[in-house]
């Protein structure tokens, strides 16, 4: 499942947008991880100009779909 969003959404101005370093900081992961995720279209991202950034809004998404919760 993917974190995407409709084309009609706009970019909120709450929700910073994060470097492809930054993100790979939140997510506690490294910055080829953040682009294997971009090449493979499996988060949503927004190009301003030749940059790549990423909602903090789409890495909270990605994190909520691989959520696994505990049986009991």
């Amino acid at each position: 499942m993917t974190a995407n969003r409709t084309t009609k959404q706009r970019h909120s101005p709450g929700d910073p947008l994060l470097t492809i370093a930054q993100a790979g900081e939140y997510l506690g992961t490294g910055e080829r991880f953040i682009r294997r995720l971009i090449t493979e279209r499996r988060i949503a991202y927004v190009k301003v100009g030749k940059y790549v950034r990423l909602e903090r809004s789409a890495l909270d998404a990605l994190v909520d779909v691989g959520r696994v919760h505990r049986q009991r």
